[in-house]
């Protein structure tokens, strides 16, 4: 399965991508950069402001989308909106 995890690095996001990487998906991580950068080394990493820098991820597809770092109701929805298409149903 193809998975893109917002954030990933810090707190619950961590565990998600330990969890998921023991299963064998393929994950790419959609984050800033600033919290544990170097943490996992071998999963794709694009570096990005979610509220900001969202249209970097442009084409990718992905089976599920996890955002870990959504703060605020308006944060997630600039995420699902511009991510719609990006995920398979």
């Amino acid at each position: 399965m193809n998975i893109l995890i917002l954030g990933g690095t810090q707190f619950l996001g961590r565990y998600i991508v330990e969890s998921a990487k023991k299963r064998g998906h393929n994950l790419t991580l959609f984050n800033r950069g600033k919290s544990n950068p170097n943490l996992f080394p071998s999963v794709k990493l694009i570096e990005g402001d979610q509220t900001k820098d969202i249209l970097k991820l442009g084409e990718g597809k992905w089976d599920v989308v996890i955002d870990t770092c959504g703060y605020v109701p308006i944060d997630v929805e600039i995420s699902a909106s511009a991510l719609r298409k990006n995920a398979t149903s």
